[in-house]
């Protein structure tokens, strides 16, 4: 096989894999200071469990996140040189500032609130969750902010230099809060954070619906769930919002990604409809099994049902996408997000109502709900990724002046050979399937042993008390007997 194509699927697949860990984090950290907060404001034992349970779940996602996200920097340089080579300015202080505000903030505090709970105060502790929960969400700044500014390049000017003999592009930062703030950042962060407290609200409510079903941990489950329920709807509700706003900045910025997002193959002075399903056939242009709806995709991205939106025939035809996958993975993820806002909406409104208990097959839904979130992650992701090609930084505009931009082929390292990558591909296959069967392993001990009852977290603390008071009465009684003989020798 085509090293490009090898190393793409490598790198495609490292990422993916990845990603399963770090938007369960982000959700996770956030569910998990709620619980807290509302421990601290009441006192409650029931929450101080719910607390103590979720944070052993976040601290094993945590520790799978960081593990397969080391992987990922190495392949820039063994498998990307060139495209390392071109966005190392940029990249540098993007991830540099990741690392700064970000990894150690929550690895700092990680520390505290692992193992803290019983050697610091109750404010010193929802202190240090709350450090983690912003910490994780600060890695995530960075790295969209990264991967935003390969989409909508800004703040920046090209640079020639020697590299060997002969001349390199380098893309130089020229305005820290241009690439910072480029076009496309905000809409994509805000999205990002968006999907990552849906699947940690729905991972919330799935354990607990879990536990209503089993009959056990009833006091835990439904107070997590009064918060997981709420958040879910709130932020799936949100995810549509922001991904909309996203969505409507391809047209000026990224129009090959929306024609390939919506298999919009040619431009007419007609208003545009909007395709919901269908399989698209780039070769001929058209959509097999189509069904369309008229005006819509016209109302959609300009807020205006007569405005035509432009198609593929106004791409270069070496500039154009694919449309296959960027169409079916969009469509995919719009249609989990449809499921997830009706089954939270459905859950929020018989939990008001006091009979979510009684609807089992509800709680069901609800158990599976966090498989849809991850999908859905995912789903965006690949329509993103694999609808800016085949650039991998796109070409742009810095005032007034066009900037090239570098494709995805003219990225890779030119020493790496396609059996090389392949037997890498093969080895992160094993490694990461053994580590994903650790995972589901250690999470399911985890899930079933479930919280402590409050009977058991009295009886734990009063055990902690009398060893610390035994530590403390040796420990005088040891220094008493020392003063004794020292004040014998004298």
């Amino acid at each position: 096989m085509d090293v490009e194509i090898l190393s793409r699927l490598q790198f495609a697949g490292t990422i993916m894999f990845h990603y399963l860990f770090p938007p369960l984090s982000i959700g996770l950290g956030l569910q998990l200071f709620l619980c807290e907060l509302a421990y601290y404001r009441t006192r409650n034992p029931a929450w101080e469990a719910a607390a103590r349970f979720w944070t052993r779940v976040f601290a094993v996602n945590f520790a799978m996140g960081v593990a397969t996200g080391i992987v990922m920097e190495f392949e820039f340089g063994t498998n990307w040189a060139a495209y390392s080579r071109f966005v190392g300015d940029v990249f540098g202080s993007a991830l540099a500032a990741e690392g700064i505000f970000a990894f150690f903030l929550e690895s700092g505090f990680l520390a505290v609130l692992v193992f803290g709970w019983d050697r610091v105060g109750p404010k010193m502790h929802l202190f240090s969750t709350l450090m983690v929960s912003l910490g994780s969400m600060f890695s995530a700044v960075w790295i969209v902010i990264a991967n935003s500014w390969q989409q909508t390049p800004a703040g920046y000017h090209i640079v020639w230099q020697d590299v060997q003999g002969e001349m390199m592009p380098r893309a130089e930062v020229t305005s820290f809060w241009g690439m910072v703030l480029n076009p496309s950042s905000v809409d994509r962060l805000t999205h990002t954070l968006m999907g990552a407290f849906v699947l940690g609200a729905f991972f919330v409510a799935s354990v607990c619906s879990y536990y209503l079903l089993r009959n056990r941990h009833h006091d835990v489950a439904k107070r997590c769930l009064s918060i997981a329920l709420p958040t879910a709807l709130a932020f799936t509700l949100l995810s549509a919002i922001t991904g909309h706003d996203s969505a409507q900045k391809l047209v000026e910025t990224q129009p090959a990604k929306l024609a390939a997002m919506e298999a919009h193959f040619h431009t007419s002075d007609q208003p545009t409809g909007l395709t919901l399903f269908g399989w698209p056939d780039a070769e001929n242009e058209t959509v097999k099994f189509g069904v369309k709806v008229p005006y819509l995709l016209s109302l959609m991205v300009y807020n205006d049902p007569t405005k035509p939106v432009p198609g593929m025939d106004q791409i270069p035809e070496d500039e154009r996408p694919p449309v296959w996958l960027p169409f079916q993975m969009f469509h995919l993820m719009v249609g989990l997000g449809t499921l997830m806002i009706g089954v939270a909406g459905l859950a929020c409104w018989f939990w008001y109502r006091g009979t979510l208990i009684e609807k089992r097959w509800l709680l069901w839904a609800v158990v599976f709900m966090p498989i849809a979130a991850m999908t859905a992650n995912q789903a965006g992701w690949i329509t993103a990724e694999v609808g800016r090609q085949p650039w991998i930084v796109y070409p742009s505009v810095q005032d007034g002046v066009e900037m090239m931009g570098l494709k995805t082929a003219d990225g890779l390292s030119e020493s790496v050979t396609a059996q090389q990558v392949l037997s890498s591909i093969i080895l992160f296959s094993i490694i990461y399937s053994l580590l994903f069967a650790v995972w589901v392993f250690v999470l399911n001990n985890k899930i079933q042993h479930g919280p402590e009852s409050a009977e058991e977290l009295t009886q734990y603390k009063r055990k902690l008390k009398k060893e610390s008071m035994a530590e403390n009465f040796s420990r005088s009684g040891k220094a008493l007997g020392g003063d004794m003989l020292d004040g014998g020798e004298q």
